[in-house]
């Protein structure tokens, strides 16, 4: 763990090194890591569209011949909800609300009506052991899981804080759907908030992914060095893209 987070550390020095960036380059920055992150979000829970078709139906407005309609309103809700991560960056807190606007962000297409809302519903997690709060549990869990993130922002390095709030958030599983999305979108408001850039996970690495979130309900160690890790990669990924061009 600690080997990993020298390594975040060292190359988020490198970035600061290099900012301020030009508007131009802040932009490019924002436009790549929008589709970066919109695909692999979506494909980590099955979503069909390539990054390159990610990319077509987000800029382009067009519609992928042979694709089902619902990937293509994840694409355009998960941009709709990553300009509002931009949007909450600046500040220093999550608040419940914040929660609420990017579910019903990146859900209101597919069904206005679960938008933004708690689940009413008992919900399960396929392949997991542990069962997920009731519908009556999930106000008082969600304004408990608010209440705790300012101790556990000072209690942890921002990415270990950054990787306990989506574990947190996805243990409570507060929406009929999107879930994840909303959790790995909340991880990276912290990680920003913070002044480090965001974590993409890849879809390459979803059993990966799926397992250690399966093991961090008792030991979150690996769950936390895979998120490190992945911060790491798109550190590497800004660095090559800035280039000297700041």
């Amino acid at each position: 763990m600690k080997e990993i987070l020298s390594k975040v550390e060292e190359a988020q020095a490198k970035i600061n090194a290099l900012r301020p960036f030009c508007n131009e380059m802040n932009h490019q920055i924002k436009e790549y890591f929008r589709i970066g992150l919109t695909y692999s979000s979506n494909a980590l829970e099955g979503n069909s569209l390539t990054i390159s078709e990610t990319k077509v139906v987000i800029e382009d407005g067009l519609t992928i011949a042979g694709k089902p309609l619902r990937d293509h309103y994840e694409a355009t809700g998960h941009s709709d909800a990553f300009d509002h991560m931009y949007a909450l960056s600046t500040g220093k807190t999550i608040t419940e609300e914040d929660t609420k606007k990017l579910h019903a962000l990146f859900y209101h297409r597919i069904k206005e009506g679960d938008a933004g809302v708690y689940r009413k519903v008992q919900a399960i997690i396929t392949g997991s052991q542990y069962p997920l709060p009731t519908p009556e549990a999930l106000p008082g869990m969600m304004q408990k899981f608010i209440k705790d993130l300012p101790n556990l922002k000072i209690d942890n390095h921002p990415v270990v804080y950054a990787a306990k709030l989506h574990k947190e958030f996805v243990f409570i599983h507060p929406f009929v759907d999107g879930n994840g999305r909303v959790a790995r979108l909340l991880m990276n408001v912290a990680l920003m908030q913070a002044g480090y850039i965001i974590a993409i996970i890849p879809p390459l690495k979803r059993s990966e992914y799926i397992s250690a979130l399966e093991k961090s309900h008792k030991i979150d160690a690996d769950f936390i060095e895979l998120i490190a890790s992945c911060v790491y990669e798109t550190q590497n990924d800004l660095l090559r893209m800035a280039n000297g061009k700041s």
